[in-house]
């Protein structure tokens, strides 16, 4: 929903600047937020009823899709314009890469417009990063340690007569459950199971 269609740009400095409002739900009213985008100058304000974990949210498109260099956006709060840090901080460089400025009414620190603001904002993404990469390193961590012990991170894996008569293998020339286990890339329970199926298969054979 696209309201106050001016699509008059500023007469000295001939940018546009664009609001956009959102809410979540049909229920809720987005009123509060276009009247605050309009006090402070929007040009266009583009407002829609949709959950911020779409990722297709088309008044946002539609507003991204307009920008030109010295254009400003601004919000009333952040959390109307993206659902966590990591998506805050894509769609300020989109802003950011078509030339455009950012802003939000309720965190005046969140200003790319102004030098603290962009400092700010750098920051922001430098400790995103960071955050990345240390739950990047703390997985590795988790998955080596895991390996370890035997136990198995990732798609299963498909245990066919080759391999579990190999895995058998292995285990008559004295590896353990645990060394099999990380050998093939699979649970430990998954060693055990192949071993109680060979016990069966032979008192099958002696019973038979």
């Amino acid at each position: 929903m696209e309201m106050r269609d001016t699509d008059t740009p500023d007469l000295f400095t001939g940018r546009m600047t664009f609001g956009y409002a959102r809410v979540s739900t049909k229920a809720q009213d987005f009123g509060g937020q276009v009247e605050q985008l309009e006090a402070v100058g929007c040009n266009q304000v583009f407002a829609e009823k949709i959950t911020a974990r779409h990722q297709n949210r088309p008044e946002l498109q539609k507003m991204l899709s307009k920008l030109r260099a010295g254009d400003v956006v601004i919000v009333t709060r952040l959390d109307r314009l993206a659902r966590s840090t990591r998506d805050l901080l894509t769609l300020v460089e989109q802003i950011h890469e078509a030339g455009a400025g950012f802003k939000s009414l309720a965190e005046p620190w969140a200003d790319t417009t102004t030098p603290a603001g962009k400092m700010v904002l750098t920051v922001f993404a430098g400790i995103a990063e960071f955050e990345r990469a240390l739950i990047k390193e703390r997985t590795d961590i988790g998955r080596a340690e895991a390996r370890k012990r035997g136990v198995y991170m990732g798609p299963p894996v498909k245990m066919t007569d080759d391999k579990k008569a190999a895995l058998l293998e292995l285990l008559a020339s004295g590896k353990t459950p645990t060394e099999a286990a990380r050998i093939f890339g699979i649970h430990r329970s998954t060693v055990y199971r192949i071993m109680i199926q060979e016990e069966k298969r032979k008192l099958n054979e002696k019973t038979s």
